[in-house]
């Protein structure tokens, strides 16, 4: 079960400056030469401005922008009219939805200049906000502070309407992108009370809404966030406005489901989805119908559950929301398993991983994209600090600091000494994440394979046709199998938690192959299970190897020891077993009496050689063939150098 999780599309208008002006866009084919004062030309220039502004915020109207400012830009290169500082904000925005941050931040600096140069308020406020809005999304987070307090305390002493609660806005966002839920809260408040303030009823509603989802969750607080949902509802209701009414009644009816008030909270979903759907809102429709799944699901309720499993995947593909179907496809697979249905839950694990490992994909794409952003607006701030520097060294030249100037040059040499560490440690930053990506898709090859072996070892004892040990064996799958979903959504968990999964795996083989060997785990009294993090699935293809390619083929009754003792910065794991031996296993590969390539253990070597490239270590992987006291293979020993994760 999920929150809604949608981005609100709407706010892009918010976070916008706005004017009022004609309706009618009108692109630079319109316009055709004609003589006329230069107040109808200033006149007509200021309306394609207007008319820029207005669309600049709707990504499908980017081209109509694109149109409006060359117009615009036309007629003042014919009538020689210098462009006005709104222009040069337009031009910002237009560039800053097109993500040429460069020539935004430069055409923002020139409407700055420009607007307080001739005393034009209202565009230097709207510039301020620009400002935190290039800030924020360039991650100079401070700075973005900064702008949208500076543009708050100069509305106020200009009494300029329509800036104040956008800034407030703004500064939350930033909070909330820092983590800090408190002061994310805390200025929530003050931009609903600043848009209660000048009566802007549509602030008021995304701020409620904001606030209230977010005591629906870590920090909850169920009384005030339906309180403030409510709000937000009694609003949009009033307005008709058919979105916020589908997000208010979406988080109320989750707010109650936390309270495992499941009355309430169908009634809002269902609520809810009678909006959503006839509004094609199909992101909203489709966390509705997955949640009333697994509210039906919590109550016990299967069949009403699956065919609103069903409908919530058909929306989120409609909505092509990867995230959604993540969830919705993991909710299932727990369905199945309370119900005890392996294979079902099994069919929808595979899809969970599917949908998860893409969203995930494409939130380190982003990620990537993001980090990009944020390093070329920092190299373009370094050039224009460089820029700004060699100017005021002509100057100093132009008066005769010869002294000034060679200390001003040892200045440019540590700038850009440091401008080189900076990039050189974005670019390590960059290839650690691609590191730890290429980590997690190891990850996620493993989980599949040790879970088609486990079912092959359940289709084989199936066939001994002994009902009361097949369910014994299920009963004991079951539990693995919740352990292994548990442990894969992690890079590292406790050795506890590892170690737990490595005897229900051993249970199971004991049960396969009827005591044909026994086991024994040891850990180092040194060793806190509970503290020391290990990467996940490390052990155990070792123990299948040693299981499948050594004991089984041998006579005798198998033993299998697996120590683990506490070196200075890892854990020595050591599996030794009484098998025939790597030589006679590798004759039975050459015979074709197995044919198995190890998946398991080549995939466990790759993730060792990633760790030791993220973390500068050198742990590796040893084996040793034992040999008894006439020289003959006794069995097989590996030691795995297993890395202490934090």
């Amino acid at each position: 079960m999920r929150n809604l999780r949608i981005i609100l599309l709407i706010l892009a208008a918010i976070a916008g400056p706005s004017f009022t002006g004609s309706a009618n866009l009108q692109s630079a084919t319109d316009y055709g030469p004609k003589k006329s004062t230069v107040v109808q030309d200033t006149a007509m220039v200021f309306r394609y401005i207007r008319n820029a502004i207005s669309y600049s915020s709707i990504k499908q109207k980017i081209e109509y922008v694109k149109a409006n400012i060359d117009s615009a830009e036309l007629i003042c290169n014919e009538e020689k009219i210098e462009f006005p500082s709104l222009l040069h904000l337009a031009r910002a925005e237009y560039f800053f939805r097109t993500s040429d941050f460069r020539s935004a931040s430069q055409e923002a600096t020139l409407a700055m200049k420009k607007s307080k140069k001739l005393g034009e308020d209202d565009v230097l406020a709207k510039t301020m906000n620009f400002q935190g809005r290039y800030s924020l999304r360039t991650g100079f987070f401070q700075e973005g502070i900064e702008n949208f307090t500076e543009g708050i305390i100069f509305a106020k002493k200009k009494h300029i309407k329509g800036i104040i609660p956008i800034n407030y806005h703004g500064i939350a966002d930033i909070y909330n992108a820092l983590g800090n839920q408190k002061e994310y809260r805390n200025y929530l408040q003050q931009f609903i009370n600043a848009a209660d303030s000048e009566n802007d009823t549509l602030s008021m509603e995304t701020g409620y809404f904001r606030l209230g989802t977010s005591l629906t969750s870590e920090v909850r607080n169920f009384k005030m966030a339906d309180s403030l949902l409510r709000r937000c509802l009694e609003i949009a209701s009033v307005k008709g406005d058919t979105f916020y009414i589908t997000l208010s009644l979406a988080n109320l009816g989750w707010n109650y489901y936390i309270e495992k008030n499941y009355t309430s909270a169908l009634n809002f979903y269902n609520k809810s989805l009678s909006y959503s759907v006839p509004g094609k809102i199909y992101e909203n429709s489709a966390n509705c119908f997955g949640n009333i799944g697994t509210i039906y699901r919590d109550m016990g309720i299967t069949d009403k559950s699956v065919i609103n499993y069903n409908k919530a995947i058909e929306h989120a593909r409609l909505a092509n929301d990867l995230y959604s179907l993540s969830w919705i496809y993991q909710d299932m697979s727990e369905l199945y398993l309370r119900k005890r249905d392996t294979s079902n839950a099994y069919k929808n694990f595979v899809l969970f991983k599917k949908y998860s490992d893409q969203s995930v994909t494409k939130t380190n794409t982003q990620g990537l994209s993001d980090a990009r952003i944020r390093y070329d607006a920092d190299s373009h701030n370094k050039e224009l600090q460089l820029l700004s520097l060699r100017l005021r060294n002509q100057r100093l030249l132009i008066y005769g600091y010869t002294g000034l100037f060679i200390l001003s040059l040892a200045i440019l040499l540590l700038l850009l000494s440091r401008a080189k560490i900076n990039a050189k440690r974005r670019i390590s930053e960059m290839n650690r994440k691609i590191s730890e990506v290429t980590q997690a898709n190891l990850r996620q090859q493993m989980n599949p394979h040790f879970i088609f072996n486990t079912l092959n070892s359940i289709q084989y004892y199936m066939y001994q046709h002994d009902k009361l040990a097949t369910n014994n064996y299920l009963t004991k799958f079951s539990s693995l199998m919740r352990k292994v979903l548990e442990n894969s959504q992690h890079t590292s968990v406790p050795l506890q938690d590892e170690l737990d999964a490595l005897n229900l795996y051993l249970e199971l083989e004991m049960i396969r192959f009827r005591d044909k060997f026994v086991y024994e785990i040891k850990v180092d009294e040194e060793i806190d299970p509970l503290l020391y993090k290990v990467p996940t699935m490390l052990i155990q293809p070792y123990v299948e190897n040693s299981i499948c390619h050594g004991l089984m083929p041998g006579e005798g009754k198998g033993i299998l020891i697996i120590d683990l003792k506490l070196e200075n910065d890892y854990i020595a794991c050591t599996i030794e077993d009484n098998g025939i031996g790597r030589e006679a296993a590798q004759e039975k590969n050459k015979r074709g009496e197995k044919n198995h390539n190890s998946l398991g253990t080549q995939i466990v070597s790759s993730r060792l050689d990633l760790v030791n490239a993220l973390y500068g270590t050198s742990l590796k992987t040893i084996y040793t063939d034992l040999k008894n006291e006439n020289g003959e293979a006794a069995g097989t020993r590996v030691e795995i150098q297993i890395p202490i994760l934090s």
